[in-house]
């Protein structure tokens, strides 16, 4: 409050004149001041206030039941309906009769909040999709509305996040970072705000991949400079903002493992379970992984999975198994090691021993059927390395393990990258400017004796990264940073370019959840040409956006369709039979879009006429002082203008003739 005084006196502000309750801000905008009521930065319960009938439902058709059984019936009700939300403690009313004591076959239920359908976005009647992008001081959300060939904006705001934004793995939440916490929201056009978690200087966030969970990370500078940062880790419950459980410690018993993130710190430090049941997370340590499950946020069996050397570790993204990496010890006597650990039982059901290791990458199909190990080892002289793989058949009986290599063994891996969904995978390799992109399955193809198969390799493409379609089939090859943002769309079922593009100097590339479009940015990573643009699977610019200070573009996750595989399939194999009604929709919405051009084009014309007659207007308006300033003359009508023939005489050619004579003889 001084340094409010200080500032006031500095610009002649007697503050004892203004009328603080008089000040109103713009609806919906804080502008981050703390209001009395804040609870980011505070301990204390804040009060409840009223918000009429709005989060509360009445269940009817429920059993008349005796007093010894109003118990059974209230848990099975509150269990029902926890599902929809958070009920309010004390918020299940079932009342009864007075005499009797039965219940009367209804009950009232109290929600937290009044929350809106957090999936009515899904439902949307043109089945578009949803992303967000952050430019400047803006957080726009948009539909991506190719049919029109343009984003549909449906929800801006400014200082919506202090430093970037994140969906929720399952499209329902869109969080927020703020110095005082986190935020998540939820909508589909008007995005309320749904809950706050309080960590103050928080850097990073995480979702669990259920959506259940969150955590939030932040680091202090020590006072003495010899220390290390101090690392505070909130768990929190995403529904009701509670914190489940919280890690606090130096940096260096959190920096072993793990992807550098934007704080320069191992993220994320928790690594959850496969699944949507978020029952199970883990970090690594020195030479143990500690594991952890959500009934209780304690360590499973209260200690650690002891693993001497370990310095890597995965989840498959569908089950409770972990893989991990060993590296050799001893000088080589003791050889390196993939190992598979069963949760919770902390089983190893499968290892294989590596020799001569010196790197090693772990890659999960994403159903879960097949794990990659890439192994880098080193030839015999130990001048140079070599690469292989080790491919692991999950779900097959004694889970076998299938040793691959390249033609070249020699050839540098660039990527690799699984179909989703499917069985086949592709491996950018070799050593020259323009690498090979060879495509495999783990089907056997024409009675090869081993079961793995090569399907193609494509010489000499501009190519780095590797993009598959969330929907399998589908793959761009993408050239980025040096290659400068070329795009090649090929279809690995036919085995076939589809088309080619170029995004120049792209950094980003990513696939809507569907697998129907295709975004490419730049970011602000670059000072120029920042901006986005929107493909078609099959590699047909729809359109594109330029931004400056564009930072950010995240497509809105999708849930898990509700199909069942074999419908899924049976809808691929007869798209023809649904194409009709969808191909008169596109007709309708071509010629809507010509009409609207058609409109755009008249007022055009309109608005040029309406300019032209106004200047004329002017014009006329002026004659009279045109008049005076030329005394009198009238020189705007072109019949009364005076015209002179004036004839010229060109000179075509000049052809001189000297002519000698004797001065002395005239």
């Amino acid at each position: 409050m001084e340094a409010i005084d200080a500032r006031a006196r500095e610009l002649g502000i007697d503050l004892d004149s203004v009328d603080v309750d008089s000040i109103t801000l713009p609806p919906g905008e804080d502008f981050d001041i703390l209001s009395d009521d804040e609870d980011l930065l505070q301990n204390e319960d804040i009060p409840e206030l009223e918000m009429g009938f709005s989060n509360i439902i009445v269940v009817d058709n429920l059993p008349v039941v005796p007093p010894e059984k109003y118990e059974k019936l209230e848990n099975v009700v509150r269990k029902i309906y926890s599902q929809i939300g958070v009920i309010k403690e004390g918020g299940l009313w079932m009342p009864t009769h007075p005499e009797t004591k039965k219940t009367y076959g209804y009950c009232f239920i109290e929600y937290n909040t009044p929350q809106e359908n957090l999936l009515k976005w899904l439902t949307d009647d043109k089945a578009r999709d949803q992303f967000v992008i952050r430019a400047g001081t803006f957080t726009e959300v948009y539909w991506n509305d190719a049919r029109r060939a343009m984003p549909e904006l449906v929800y801006q705001k400014q200082y919506w996040t202090d430093s970037y934004i994140q969906w929720s793995p399952l499209g329902t939440h869109l969080a927020t970072v703020h110095r005082q916490g986190a935020q998540v929201w939820g909508g589909d056009d008007k995005f309320v705000r749904l809950m706050r978690f309080a960590h103050p200087q928080v850097k990073l966030i995480d979702f669990s991949p259920g959506e259940k969970y969150l955590i939030t990370y932040s680091s202090q500078e020590p006072s003495n400079p010899r220390d290390t940062h101090r690392v505070v880790l909130n768990i929190f419950d995403v529904r009701t903002g509670k914190v489940m459980r919280d890690f606090k410690g130096s940096a260096d018993d959190f920096t072993t493992g793990g992807n550098m993130g934007v704080s320069g710190v191992s993220w994320p430090i928790f690594r959850w379970g496969g699944g949507r049941d978020d029952k199970y997370f883990a970090r690594l340590g020195k030479n143990v992984i500690s594991v952890y499950e959500t009934d209780t946020f304690s360590l499973i069996d209260k200690k650690s999975l002891k693993v001497e050397n370990v310095v890597d570790f995965s989840w498959s993204p569908t089950d409770p198994i972990i893989s991990l990496f060993v590296p050799e010890l001893g000088g080589g006597n003791q050889p390196a090691r993939v190992s598979l650990v069963q949760i919770p039982g902390k089983e190893e059901i499968r290892q294989k021993n590596l020799f001569s290791v010196s790197d090693c990458k772990m890659y999960w199909q994403n159903n879960g059927e097949y794990l990659a190990v890439q192994v880098d080892r080193y030839t015999k002289t130990k001048k140079s390395i070599y690469t292989g793989f080790e491919l692991f058949r999950i779900k097959e009986r004694d889970i076998p393990i299938e040793v691959f290599e390249l033609e070249n063994k020699n050839d540098k891996i660039i990527a690799f990258a699984w179909e989703p969904k499917g069985h086949r995978f592709a491996v950018i390799h070799g050593d020259g400017p323009k690498p090979d992109i060879s495509f495999y399955t783990m089907k056997a193809v024409n009675n090869n004796v081993s079961r793995v198969s090569k399907l193609t390799t494509l010489k000499g493409k501009q190519a780095n990264a590797l993009f598959w379609s969330p929907a399998g089939r589908f793959i761009v090859l993408a050239g980025l940073k040096g290659f400068n943002g070329q795009l090649e769309f090929f279809n690995v079922d036919d085995l076939e370019t589809m088309a080619t593009g170029e995004h120049f100097m792209a950094t980003d590339i990513m696939w809507d959840p569907t697998g129907r479009f295709l975004a490419t940015a730049v970011t602000s990573v670059h000072e120029m040409e920042n901006g986005f643009q929107i493909w078609s699977f099959n590699g047909k610019l729809i359109y594109k956006i330029s931004k400056d200070h564009f930072y950010q573009f995240q497509w809105r996750p999708r849930p898990p369709s509700l199909l069942t595989p074999e419908k899924e399939e049976d809808i691929s194999k007869n798209l023809k039979r649904y194409s009709k009604k969808y191909e008169q929709e596109d007709l309708d919405v071509s010629n809507q879009v010509g009409e609207l051009e058609r409109k755009r084009r008249t007022q055009l014309q309109e608005e040029w006429q309406g300019w032209v007659a106004k200047w004329k207007q002017l014009h006329e308006e002026e004659r009279a002082y045109r008049m005076e300033l030329r005394g009198g003359e009238e020189s705007d009508k072109e019949e009364e203008a005076e015209y002179k023939e004036i004839e010229a005489e060109e000179l075509v050619d000049v052809t001189e003739e000297i002519v000698a004579f004797d001065l002395d003889q005239e």
